[in-house]
């Protein structure tokens, strides 16, 4: 080969999967390159059939390749990789482990709680997801909420969009930087707002799947969007992620704080450590300076100092105000800390997400990927 034939190789496998999210090199997927006269011929091969980002990985080559100097033209050719290539490229991908993230995982493993539905659990992860992707950090979320999903609509994912399966390996969606995978992507075209009815092996299963067989890659932070209460998954989640770290979501009203103890007390009992409450619906400032306390005030502070111990203390990490803007960017799947972060409520959970991005990593007991 020659140095340009070189030089044109290495700019096209720097170009990223925009699935995998990994350069096209270490995926094995540039086959031959061969320069002569100005003219590219580069050869590479997709990993599946009818592949979703075989329009982008072209435009980026080609681009890629053009950018060469004494490169005027590409002549591109794109194949498909052999079963058995292909199925080289998922055993790397995968790995040894059967989860990525157990007890020896450098991933924070992050479950929103709450202890009943409606008090915007899903919001807040979806919103701290975006906020720690903007602040540099490599983000991901399993939606556990089986029968409550809504994590797709809140990113903004098309309600048609399914994940991509590599030989078994699912690959997820990226929306605003962050990878999700949710149930609702898996539900028949025609059913996607359908109601799940499943009892708890299904869902055991459906979440070992995901804790599994989903290449998220390397993250800094797994987010899970637990469902609410304390009952089937709750107890899975446990089992699968007993290393995990909980937030606990309630709203100020003192019955739905109530629950919210009970929700962080479970997680408490599987092994997990409860980190911080997060206070949503907390009173608002009108724009004549009255304040609107729909559901009275003080929940957020009754949880955090009810699942506070002498050797455990757990802070309440911020109050999101009612917000029409916060509901109304929600709803178009666009968070509120990207499209109006000026918001209060969008500051609160600004605030909340920086802290939990500067907590540090709990390294204590764990094996570090490295040996003297």
């Amino acid at each position: 080969m020659t140095a340009l034939d070189d030089a044109v190789r290495d700019a096209v496998g720097r170009i990223r999967d925009p699935e995998i999210r990994r350069p096209i090199a270490d995926l094995d997927m540039v086959d031959a390159v061969d320069v002569d006269a100005g003219v590219a011929r580069v050869a590479l091969s997709l990993t599946i059939t009818a592949c979703p980002a075989a329009d982008r990985i072209e435009a980026d080559a080609r681009a890629a390749a053009l950018a060469v100097p004494g490169v005027d033209r590409v002549d591109l050719t794109i194949g498909v990789m052999a079963p058995a290539r292909r199925a080289a490229l998922v055993e790397r991908l995968r790995g040894t482990r059967t989860s990525p993230f157990g007890p020896d995982s450098l991933t924070r493993v992050v479950a929103v709680t709450s202890g009943k539905g409606g008090v915007g659990k899903s919001t807040v992860t979806a919103n701290l997801a975006v906020a720690l992707v903007a602040a540099g950090r490599s983000v991901g979320i399993v939606d556990a909420d089986v029968h409550g999903f809504s994590i797709p609509g809140l990113l903004g994912i098309p309600a048609d969009t399914a994940p991509t399966s590599l030989d078994g390996l699912i690959l997820p969606p990226v929306a605003h930087g962050v990878k999700a995978v949710s149930i609702g992507m898996f539900l028949p075209p025609d059913d996607r707002t359908g109601a799940v009815a499943w009892r708890g092996p299904m869902l055991h299963r459906t979440l070992n799947q995901f804790l599994t067989d989903v290449h998220f890659g390397d993250l800094d932070v797994l987010l899970v969007d637990s469902p609410p209460g304390t009952g089937d998954v709750a107890i899975s989640l446990g089992q699968l992620l007993p290393s995990a770290e909980v937030l606990v979501v309630t709203t100020p009203q003192s019955a739905a704080a109530d629950v919210a103890v009970r929700s962080g007390l479970v997680a408490r009992r599987l092994g997990q450590r409860v980190i911080g409450v997060v206070e949503t619906m907390a009173p608002a400032t009108m724009p004549d300076g009255s304040v609107l306390d729909l559901f009275g005030s003080g929940g957020g502070e009754a949880v955090a100092l009810r699942l506070s111990t002498a050797d455990e203390p757990v802070p309440l990490l911020g109050s999101v105000p009612l917000s029409a803007v916060l509901r109304r960017d929600g709803d178009a799947g666009v968070p509120v800390v990207l499209h109006d972060p000026s918001d209060p409520a969008a500051v609160a959970l600004a605030g909340i997400a920086a802290w939990v991005g500067a907590r540090p990593r709990g390294l204590a007991g764990r094996s570090l990927p490295f040996s003297p």
